[in-house]
């Protein structure tokens, strides 16, 4: 079996995540590179991952290191020059979401992929590869529920790290750049049609650190797509509960519901409390396999040459939904897109 030679950038919670699965968990991928600013994050690629490889300097590791392909995790806004580079570099690229900071940024990767239509590039979108998200796109393109017209979509961040999110508030674009663009690909993916009109608002009830940074621990959205059918988006980032993601598809002959209890298992428990579900505690647990499969798909695609379902484009626009969104809150008023 070949297996293709993958350098990561970036190391944190996220890129831990998807260092283990190509390293481990992938059976044609070879982690064989690791790149990050931070000193205790190249020592966990040595100790933790068996990677000797290691860099400091980006745009070093694709000069020097053996591999055809690199996964980036870092800083959002370092996303597109980074695509740019290793495109140009010859390498096929994974990157994690969001494409870009703002739609020029955008722009510069969707030119980097058409130059280099030999090479495979994948942004990660990994609801899409979550194996109930996937079956309710399947039923809504088998006609399960007649015509989707409408799609209600919750994401909120636990309370119990919520001052991660006050720590980066001033600097994370704000709740909607922040916390939605997964929610608006779904959107997106599952009415099969593009936004075109927006109103935004937000709220902060408990911690005064966000509006005094310029943000909201809460945010709703309603969305008006080309083909007349409504979304409607509530992120948050102060559960008591846990990680909270439930996704509502509403359709002329019936309606999928995913997650609307955002189960940690199966398992049920009965105490002096009653009987209760426990609940996930985050993004990593609760899309642990969804992750597994999307890098799978990545490392297929470029062993076979091929381009994954999700592409550029659909970065772009959830860059450009995302900033309307975000400005539709911060003035009150309806965006037309």
């Amino acid at each position: 079996m070949k297996k293709i030679k993958v350098g990561i950038a970036g190391l944190g919670r996220l890129g831990k995540v998807h260092a283990n699965n190509i390293a481990f968990k992938i059976p044609n991928a070879e982690l064989t590179a690791a790149c990050s600013i931070v000193p205790a994050e190249l020592e966990y690629a040595k100790e933790k991952l068996g990677v000797t490889d290691v860099y400091t300097d980006y745009r070093e590791m694709l000069a020097k290191a053996d591999i055809d392909a690199v996964v980036i995790v870092t800083t959002s806004s370092e996303h597109c020059w980074q695509i740019e580079a290793a495109l140009d570099a010859g390498k096929h690229v994974f990157s994690d979401k969001p494409l870009g900071v703002d739609v020029a940024q955008c722009k510069q990767a969707e030119k980097a992929v058409e130059r280099h239509p030999e090479l495979t590039f994948m942004l990660g979108f990994m609801r899409r590869y979550d194996k109930s998200y996937a079956y309710a796109k399947q039923k809504i393109d088998a006609g399960a529920i007649g015509t989707p017209y409408m799609v209600k979509a919750t994401g909120i961040d636990p309370e119990a790290l919520v001052e991660g999110s006050i720590k980066f508030a001033a600097t994370s674009g704000g709740i909607f750049l922040d916390m939605a663009s997964h929610d608006i690909d779904l959107m997106r993916w599952f009415m099969g049609s593009d936004v075109c009109e927006i109103y935004a608002t937000g709220a902060t009830f408990k911690h005064p650190e966000f509006r005094a940074a310029g943000d909201d621990e809460t945010g709703a959205a309603m969305f008006k797509f080309k083909n007349g059918g409504i979304g409607i988006v509530h992120v948050g980032r102060t559960a008591p509960h846990g990680y909270h993601v439930e996704t509502e598809i509403i359709g002329t002959e019936g309606t999928i519901r995913v997650s609307g209890v955002p189960r940690k298992n199966l398992a049920d428990i009965y105490d002096a409390e009653g009987a209760r579900t426990e609940c996930v505690g985050s993004f990593p647990e609760r899309f642990d396999e969804a992750y597994q499969l999307e890098m799978q798909e990545f490392i297929d695609c470029v062993c076979e040459g091929k381009q994954p379902g999700v592409n550029v484009y659909d970065g772009t626009k959830a860059t450009e939904i995302a900033y309307a969104t975000t400005e539709a809150w911060k003035t009150g008023k309806i965006v037309k897109l």
